[in-house]
């Protein structure tokens, strides 16, 4: 093999013939395509044989320099490592799909006495969560019907049988006003607080029959007890449950649980549209968007679109209305029968009651995508003049909108720090400002200092689905770039545009690029990176000051003997600053409440 040969091409013998996730690469190493396979061999070929189907495709085959796979031990598992490998490095060629993992959900939480609130991100700990809600109205309307209806513990005391039995927490306001029933002091039973739970549950997955039965009743039990206050209660609860049941205005006539999927396509711009409807009441509506599926079949976006849409779902009704049909479709079928335990049916219907479901998900997915469509023709039209700039100045492939400075600070190899500094649409917006104490890096190492802070920032982002930069800016030269870029490739994040602003010259610097790039200093772009660069070094100038005054007023005070914590804040309190203390003079430091005049002539001599 030539030294120019691509390597793919060596590796294209030997492939496996096992089910996996396939990895193409680019000439920088970079992911640009994953991909999943019943035989990995035989699919991976396939890219190679023939005519490409798609220009897409294409454009793809003409950019792969390596490839690696991934063998499973299912086509299943085929399916779920491709779907969170896509979602964790997104590469080019693949479907850009909006995760729904930064949408809210409604959790119940695996207790004795379980809590019920939002959450945003999924612990695997035996929690169900309901959602995610795209609709964050909704979710709040069903969570305040909820509350109402039930009186479900809002405390996060770790609660459980011996904590109940030896009453280690004390009654809340709650209880006084009728909102818990107080299972802190035993005064409802761990069964009947399960069975509430229960119809917490069939509330939320529109089982409101069994809720207003439930409710029925309790308030019969209360009335029969003469709890004339309790029945009340119960009674303005069943109320609470049949209005919110009365504005769920679509109803079918044969009561079944379906999920009805509508999708409507405009250019590289995709919108998905999932209608639930339970006991033949719609309860929800979710919306999903996909960019780069210009040439991407229906039946594959379909496919990704049930993977994301049911992968953490804790019900799976037994009929999805889809319009068209699925790739992949037994892969789908054993996944889900898998996860809900019985068969699930995928129904294009032609006519009828279903048909008309079905077009009424597509018409919802059709609005979606008309205002998506605008709303990206108008950020085109407002994007500032210095953005579109910076975009053609750096040959980037959309407007980076979000810019991120980094710099790094120090004094002489100690108290060094790092600032985070946030641009949108050219303006800083300093609620995004952040600042890092450097903990893993001895004297002075300012490539070291910034693999740190770019690591500990994008780890947060990625665990956390924080907003990804536009662009990172690095004020710096070749090394701090190449320490970024190094960290970012290590995190699944190398299609994050950086660059590095050298001081000096004002050079702009590209990763793995000698030269810099020739753009002339007057530019609106380079205006904007020094900008940037500059508030950046101010914010981490800022901050290193402030904690090197701090540790010069704690170490000046601690070297004292007799000088503590409260007496360091009631001589900081007093006089204000650590040169008003060095100049004060015995009598007036005896003056500080806690100071006898032995301990003030200590802290004078200790100063002097």
């Amino acid at each position: 093999m030539s030294t120019t040969e691509a390597p793919y091409k060596a590796k294209l013998k030997d492939l496996p013939t096992q089910p996996g996730v396939y990895f193409y690469y680019d000439k920088n190493g970079k992911i640009i395509y994953i991909g999943k396979a019943k035989v990995l061999k035989n699919r991976v070929k396939s890219y190679f044989t023939g005519t490409p189907d798609s220009p897409k495709t294409a454009r793809l085959i003409a950019r792969i320099w390596d490839l690696q796979t991934l063998v499973t031990r299912t086509e299943v598992e085929a399916l779920l490592t491709e779907a969170n490998l896509i979602k964790q490095h997104r590469p080019r060629f693949n479907i850009d799909l909006r995760d729904d993992k930064t949408f809210p959900y409604i959790r119940i939480t695996n207790e004795d006495y379980p809590q019920v609130f939002v959450s945003r991100n999924i612990v695997k700990d035996g929690s169900i969560y309901y959602g995610p809600y795209t609709n964050v109205k909704g979710l709040r309307a069903a969570l305040a019907v909820i509350k109402r209806i039930f009186t479900i513990r809002s405390c996060s005391y770790r609660m459980d049988d011996e904590s109940v039995s030896a009453k280690k927490i004390q009654l809340c306001l709650d209880y006084h006003i009728g909102k818990c029933d107080g299972p802190c002091q035993g005064l409802i039973t761990r069964a009947d607080y399960a069975e509430m739970i229960n119809r917490v549950e069939d509330f939320l997955k529109g089982r409101t029959d069994n809720v207003d039965t439930y409710l029925s009743e309790k308030m019969q039990q209360a009335a029969d007890n003469q709890q004339y206050e309790h029945a009340a209660r119960h009674r303005d609860q069943l109320e609470a449950v049949r209005s919110y049941v009365s504005r769920q205005r679509l109803k079918t006539s044969d009561f079944e649980d379906r999920d009805v999927l509508g999708v409507a396509r405009q250019d590289n711009l995709t919108c998905g549209i999932l209608i639930r409807i339970r006991a033949g009441k719609l309860i929800g509506k979710e919306q999903f968007r996909f960019r780069g599926t210009e040439d991407e079949g229906m039946p594959s976006i379909l496919s990704r679109m049930i993977t994301r849409v049911y992968e953490d779902a804790s019900f799976i009704p037994r009929e999805i209305l889809v319009p068209d049909e699925i790739a992949d479709v037994d892969m789908i079928h054993a996944w889900l029968k898998d996860v809900s335990g019985v068969k699930i049916s995928f129904i294009t219907p032609q006519k009828g009651e279903k048909k008309t479901l079905l077009d009424l998900a597509e018409r919802n997915a059709e609005l979606v995508l008309k205002d998506w469509a605008l709303e990206q023709a108008q950020r085109i039209e407002i994007v500032p003049k210095m953005i579109r700039s910076l975009q053609e100045d750096l040959n980037l492939p959309a407007p980076p909108r979000r810019i991120e400075g980094y710099d790094i600070s120090h004094l002489g190899g100690t108290e060094t720090v790092a600032s985070l500094v946030c641009f949108i649409d050219g303006k800083p917006a300093k609620r995004e400002y952040r600042k890092y104490q450097i903990k893993s890096v001895d004297g002075i190492d300012d490539f070291a200092s910034m693999k740190e802070v770019i690591h500990r920032r994008y780890t947060r982002v990625k665990a956390e689905g924080l907003p990804e930069a536009d662009l990172i800016l690095i004020d710096g030269g070749k090394g701090q770039l190449s320490a970024a870029v190094e960290v970012l490739a290590r995190l699944g994040l190398s299609h994050i545009p950086i660059l590095g602003l050298a001081k000096r010259l004002e050079e702009v610097f590209l990763p793995g690029e000698s030269l810099s790039l020739g753009i002339p200093k007057t530019s609106p772009s380079i205006i904007l990176l020094r900008r940037i660069r500059d508030e950046a070094h101010r914010f981490a100038i800022t901050f290193q000051r402030n904690r090197r005054g701090k540790a010069m007023v704690h170490s000046a005070l601690d070297d004292i003997e007799g000088i503590g914590q409260s007496r360091r804040v009631a001589l900081i309190k007093y006089f204000r600053s650590l040169k008003n203390i060095k100049n004060a003079s015995v009598e007036e430091l005896a003056h500080v409440p806690g100071i006898s005049l032995t301990m003030a002539t200590r802290i004078k001599e200790g100063l002097e």
